[in-house]
């Protein structure tokens, strides 16, 4: 017992100051890719390589509109590598949670060559905000909102309808000494009865489907709902088949959406923040309605 107190003294505080300060994140950690369709010549390869059809084209004889999808992007880097002409670059961005899931959809409209590359950028549309310059603003108001809004202690009930454990993994991690989630007075509950936030991993599997419906239905008024990495938005690399509906939206309503492949725990944590604004205004509506 000696020898654990000691080390632990000697090791110190291993906490992360996430979100009070932006987290160092490692060189080789894939975030977002970003794209720049001025840039762009050809959205082709890009296309063929992206195994959740995050990118799609839709072509006619003279014009092509390309839509980018990071509901349903698992962050592999493979349209980076396909675009030789390096309009597309991984960045290192990961704070990418949002209220409505329009704001994760850009969409760009081009004239094409005779050979199908693109000949001039007509138009550009970034959805309800630009994720590229929000990431950063979107970093600091999570920041803020420690402070604003964690007046008492957020429970969470997490579901899994039916991921391959990869953002289970990343919740969990949550609650260890790096990250230490219950800092911020909140903490994971057993019963929905019990929750303030539905978190939700994984393609709805059709056999989840009412499980995840009921832990819903449970859950007292107000409540919000999370839906964690690229299956839980989309469906992502499961889609839509025979055993799965697709994202947690197919079943119950989704207040925010945090991409991912799976989302790092700070990710998490950044839609766990936007969630709870989301919370507090219901709370606020409620008492004054």
């Amino acid at each position: 017992m000696f020898n654990i107190l000691q080390k632990t003294f000697n090791t110190g505080i291993v906490t992360t100051a996430y979100p009070r300060t932006p987290v160092e994140v490692p060189a080789n950690f894939r975030g977002r890719p970003s794209f720049d369709f001025e840039k762009w010549t050809d959205a082709r390869a890009a296309a063929e390589v992206c195994p959740t059809a995050a990118i799609a084209l839709h072509d006619s004889p003279d014009a092509r509109k390309v839509t980018v999808d990071y509901g349903l992007c698992v962050f592999c880097g493979l349209c980076a590598e396909a675009s030789s002409d390096q309009a597309v670059r991984i960045t290192r961005e990961f704070e990418l949670a949002a209220t409505d899931r329009g704001n994760l959809v850009l969409t760009a409209e081009y004239t094409l060559n005779a050979d199908g590359t693109h000949r001039q950028l007509r138009k550009v549309h970034r959805g309800l905000r630009s994720i590229d310059a929000g990431v950063e603003d979107a970093g600091k108001a999570a920041r803020m909102k420690i402070q604003q809004l964690l007046g008492r202690s957020l429970a969470i009930r997490e579901v899994d309808a039916g991921s391959c454990n990869g953002c289970e993994l990343e919740i969990i991690a949550l609650n260890n000494p790096v990250y230490d989630i219950e800092r911020f007075g909140i903490h994971f509950v057993a019963s929905p009865r019990h929750a303030d936030m539905l978190l939700a991993t994984g393609p709805v599997t059709r056999n989840m489907e009412l499980a995840l419906l009921k832990t819903y239905r449970a859950m007292p008024e107000p409540k919000v709902v999370v839906a964690a990495g690229a299956c839980g938005i989309s469906g992502g690399i499961f889609g839509e088949n025979y055993a799965s509906l697709g994202g947690v939206d197919k079943v119950v309503p989704v207040d925010v959406y945090i991409p991912g492949c799976p989302p790092r725990p700070q990710a998490l944590l950044h839609g766990i923040l936007l969630a709870v604004g989301r919370l507090r205004e219901r709370s606020f509506d409620k008492h004054v309605g």
